[in-house]
């Protein structure tokens, strides 16, 4: 894919870029190498002054911020500015309280004094998707650079000005030269980055391949490696559950960043007695969605990103309806201008058509029904990922079940998944490994140092 800002509700190239030169490169790895030496040294307030001053430009520039979002990968631009200021969240709470996630830990182990060190590890490779182009890089490289590391973003190649929009915005906000970095070049340059010693670890939030491909490149290396790749997140219904609020939340948690987010609810898992209404309720508001330009701010629906997202979206509906299940609307790319797939909603899925075994990445939702919590949960489980989980009851032990046996790295009790920096966040099985934020994501990248001194 070339380096390109190409409008997605248009398909009209706006600006190229060059990917950088292996002089270039070099450059840069040895610029984030010197900047550690000394940035590794520097205090925790002096990082908090420049992590509060970094979430004031956010504030201040969050409709410029959210232009540069809905320009290159299209999402409603009312969502893109909700996502700049959400970066600027992410920045005081690390700002706050990184240094208390990283105080020494005191444990009494019978010597005069034993204790664990967090200490900062050196120059991360942080591979980047399009899907959330700031929030996706500021929840790496919050507590990342308040641990005392550094960053180099290799960033999705088609929102090539939203990655250097922020590295200037990390340096205007004081941050010394080399510690954030914008690597502009093709994932076909990973590995070799990935080889050289100055980079110590990899985080990658991506598709499946793209995430074996990292970890394979990491693992040969023996290099630290966060994955968070796809999800096909499970929401279930049961009847206790307050219908009403089931059907609005399930709608928006299908469709937001128009339908492109990994923990967006794909499978919609509904008990038999309430399934018919919630169905029929579900359906109405999926086809009378606002569908349109997301500059627009009554838009509830924009395009997706690129023209191929559109036909292999496509082409697994197809191959799902082929199989036997039904379509109940939408079902076709939308023809006009744009990347645009029309909102749909398929039932009668068979187990091994695509819609049950793969993520969709794009307005399509799938339902599914069940007789009891058994089979809802056996549903539920049944997909190599293991990402989120949205559960809706009001019976306690139907909670207690949900949040005990289901097969994912997070589960919310009558709400939406959603990342927070306050809670880890994270999955299992193909859905990847490690964790992003809270207390649990700064120290994926640490040398968790044991101190024992007799």
């Amino acid at each position: 894919m070339a380096i390109a800002t190409t409008n997605p509700a248009t398909g009209e190239v706006l600006r190229t870029f060059e990917p950088l030169t292996a002089a270039q490169i070099e450059a840069k790895l040895q610029l984030a190498s010197d900047a550690f030496k000394t940035y590794r040294h520097t205090s925790f307030p002096e990082r908090s002054e420049k992590m509060m001053r970094l979430a004031e430009i956010l504030e201040k520039e969050k409709d410029d911020c959210a232009h540069l979002m809905t320009l290159e990968m299209g999402k409603p631009l009312k969502a893109a500015v909700a996502e700049a200021m959400k970066c600027a969240s992410g920045c005081r709470y690390y700002a706050e309280n990184a240094e208390k996630f990283l105080a020494d830990e005191v444990i009494e182990t019978g010597v005069k004094n034993s204790f664990i060190r967090y200490r900062p590890i050196g120059s991360i490779l942080a591979v980047m998707p399009w899907n959330f182009p700031f929030w996706q890089v500021f929840r790496f490289a919050a507590p990342a650079l308040m641990a005392g590391n550094v960053g180099l973003l290799k960033h999705a190649s088609n929102v090539p000005q939203c990655a250097l929009a922020i590295e200037r915005i990390f340096l205007e906000a004081g941050f010394p030269e080399g510690a954030f970095q914008t690597l502009l070049i093709g994932s076909q340059q990973v590995d070799a980055i990935l080889n050289d010693p100055r980079v110590v670890a990899a985080t990658l939030t991506g598709s499946e391949q793209a995430g074996i491909q990292v970890g394979v490149a990491a693992a040969k290396r023996i290099k630290k490696v966060v994955l968070e790749l796809g999800g096909s997140d499970p929401f279930i219904v049961m009847p206790s559950a307050n219908l009403e609020a089931a059907v609005a939340t399930a709608v928006e948690a299908r469709v937001i960043n128009n339908g492109q987010s990994c923990i967006a609810a794909k499978r919609f898992i509904v008990a038999e007695p309430i399934a018919a209404e919630f169905e029929r309720k579900f359906v109405d508001r999926m086809k009378n969605l606002r569908v349109g330009d997301p500059f627009d701010e009554k838009t509830e629906l924009g395009p997706l990103a690129t023209p191929d997202a559109v036909t292999t979206l496509d082409a697994d509906v197809q191959k799902t309806v082929k199989a036997g299940a039904k379509l109940l609307t939408g079902g076709h790319p939308l023809k006009q201008p744009g990347n645009y797939y029309a909102p749909t909603v398929l039932t009668d899925i068979p187990k091994e058509s695509p819609a049950y075994r793969e993520e969709f990445f794009g307005p399509v939702a799938s339902l599914f029904r069940v007789k009891d919590i058994d089979e809802a949960i056996h549903l539920a489980n049944d997909s190599r990922f293991g990402l989120g989980a949205s559960a809706w009851t009001t019976d306690e032990r139907e909670r207690e079940r949900f949040i005990n046996e289901l097969e994912s790295g997070m589960v919310f009790i009558n709400k939406m998944v959603a990342s927070d920096p306050r809670i880890p966040f994270g999955g299992v099985k193909q859905s990847g490994h490690g964790r992003e934020l809270a207390a649990n994501g700064i120290r994926e990248f640490m040398n968790i140092k044991t101190v024992s001194i007799a």
